[in-house]
């Protein structure tokens, strides 16, 4: 960890740490700094952020950027890395697996906007800055207000948020039929006597051993996304879970029927939000018309509801199930910042990032197109007819 030069304020100084044993030593005054930033989500706590690193970083790429006071209490922190890639990038931890990324800002500490942004653009200096999937109102916001350089905002990916209150207050959001037929639902549940149980810390890593388990039997042979079957992603998992159950961050739900294990459920917790974020079930639960959605939900709304958070987010993707709530749609956002002297390389960057995401957009509406024409000639796309 080496120190730089300050430039920022009198009362602040700025430093780069870029070895992984001084990451590991930043766990404690980097969980202060977490908890004292209201906007921050648990994909930024040292827990989730070191062990990404771990099981994901490359040797030589990590970068820190701190800003401390002149007593040496943090205030503010941006966990970011080298990219691969043709172009000089800077980007942040957590990778693909991460739902929401952002930067840590004290509350207390007004300064602490302004002297990360000019850590910032003193680390860039001859590279783009990327961030992705910055939630709206996240802290990193606050550092583009004061970024003197060319600077780019753009959607990224949406996720559906729904009201933190008990499962009856979710009901009334969606239509009386609908209603009726989810208490039905729930009444089925309650009949087969499945029972609800929180894992505690020490019990998190057989815990998430079966519920990778299951999430593998869960999409056997229809789809699963392929990281979450690795090992590495397990490994993560382990080390990053277990502290954020003790702090908590998280929480694992196992379900039980008869004394077995036959789903779980991994949801990440800040005072504001709360997000499910993997779960894994037995087939046999489709088999008995067990539904599993409804069943994550009932429970996640009771505990959630009652910490005095404002948020239950379902965190990334549009499936149709989760319309079924009636949420709000919210969009992340991918935020690009250099240099005057790079502001041909943010460019570049972002406009093969629009190509991108026009190229998805389309191949999205092709796949509706199909869908729907195969609905209208009482075909569906594989079934053979040409």
């Amino acid at each position: 960890m080496s120190p730089r030069a300050t430039g920022a304020g009198p009362a602040l100084r700025t430093e780069i740490c870029r070895d992984e044993e001084g990451f590991r030593r930043l766990a404690a005054e980097w969980t202060a700094l977490y908890g004292r930033c209201s906007t921050a989500t648990p994909f930024q706590s040292h827990a989730w952020l070191h062990s990404w690193w771990l099981s994901y970083g490359r040797p030589g790429a990590l970068r820190l950027v701190l800003v401390r006071r002149e007593d040496g209490e943090l205030v503010a922190a941006a966990a970011l890395m080298r990219a691969r890639g043709p172009l000089p990038v800077l980007t942040q931890l957590g990778g693909s697996i991460t739902d929401f990324t952002d930067v840590l800002l004290d509350d207390g500490c007004p300064e602490a906007a302004p002297a990360l942004a000019g850590a910032l653009a003193r680390t860039a200096r001859g590279t783009v800055i990327d961030l992705r999937e910055v939630r709206p109102g996240a802290a990193s916001e606050r550092v583009l207000v004061h970024w003197r350089g060319p600077r780019r905002r753009m959607p990224d990916s949406f996720c559906l948020e729904l009201p933190a209150v008990p499962m009856e207050g979710l009901l009334a959001r969606i239509p009386s039929g609908k209603a009726q037929r989810v208490r039905a639902k729930l009444r089925k549940l309650d009949a087969l006597g499945i029972d609800t149980r929180v894992v505690t810390g020490s019990e998190v890593p057989a815990a998430l051993d079966r519920l990778l388990r299951l999430h593998r039997l869960q999409w056997q042979g229809r789809g699963v996304t392929a990281e979450h079957t690795s090992e590495r992603f397990a490994q993560h998992l382990t080390r990053a879970v277990r502290p954020m159950v003790e702090r908590g961050d998280a929480m694992v739900t196992e379900f039980r029927l008869a004394g077995d294990v036959v789903a779980a459920d991994l949801t990440l917790m800040s005072p504001r939000l709360a997000g499910g974020y993997l779960y894994g079930a037995d087939p046999a639960l489709r088999a008995r018309k067990v539904d599993v959605a409804t069943m994550l939900l009932r429970h996640g709304a009771g505990e959630t509801s009652t910490g005095g958070r404002a948020t239950l987010s379902m965190l990334r993707g549009t499936e149709a199930y989760k319309h079924h709530w009636r949420p709000e749609t919210v969009g992340n956002q991918r935020l690009m910042l250099t240099g005057r002297g790079t502001a041909p390389l943010l460019w570049l960057r972002a406009g093969a990032a629009g190509g991108r995401r026009w190229a998805a957009r389309q191949a999205r509406e092709r796949a509706w197109v199909g869908r729907a024409l195969g609905w209208l000639t009482g075909r569906t796309p594989n079934d053979g007819g040409g």
